[in-house]
C-alpha cells in the first residue's frame, strides 16, 4: 500500500470503519496482500467496539452543525466525534484552553450535544 497524498484529509473512525468494511466485503474479489487483509480485519475489529459503530452520516451532519456556536477546532470536533465524551473532564482534555474558551454551561451544553447526536441508541437500548 502506498501513501498518494499525506494529510489531504482527516477520517473519522466512523469512515475509516465503513471504508475497512467496504475492503473487507471486497476481499473475495481477489485480495492479494494478506498483510492488508490482517490490519483491515483487527481494526475493523477494534473500532466496533467504538462510538462510532452507532454512528451513521445523518448523525454526524447534525452533531457537526450542532457544535458551530461553540468555535471548534476541526481536530476538536474530529475528537468529539470520534470519543464521544461523557464528562466535563473529557472535554477538557479534548478542547485546547477549554478553561478560557469555554464556560461551565458550554461545557454541560457541549455534552448534550454529543449525548443527542451520538448517544441516542444507548439511551434506547436502556430504556427498551
Amino acid at each position: 500500500m502506498e501513501v498518494l497524498n499525506e494529510c489531504s484529509a482527516y477520517l473519522s473512525n466512523y469512515e475509516v470503519l465503513d471504508i475497512l468494511q467496504n475492503i473487507k466485503a471486497n476481499k473475495r474479489q481477489k485480495m492479494k496482500q494478506n498483510q492488508l487483509a490482517t490490519i483491515t480485519y483487527q481494526t475493523i475489529r477494534y473500532l466496533e467496539e467504538t462510538p462510532c459503530k452507532k454512528q451513521s452520516p445523518e448523525k454526524i451532519k447534525g452533531f457537526l452543525k450542532a457544535l458551530e456556536p461553540f468555535k471548534l477546532s476541526k481536530c476538536e470536533k474530529l475528537t468529539l466525534l470520534n470519543v464521544s465524551p461523557k464528562t466535563p473532564l473529557e472535554i477538557q482534555l479534548i478542547v485546547e484552553d477549554s478553561e478560557d474558551r469555554l464556560t461551565d454551561e458550554d461545557v454541560e451544553s457541549l455534552l448534550q450535544v454529543v449525548a443527542n447526536y451520538l448517544g441516542e441508541e444507548e439511551q434506547e437500548d436502556k430504556d427498551g
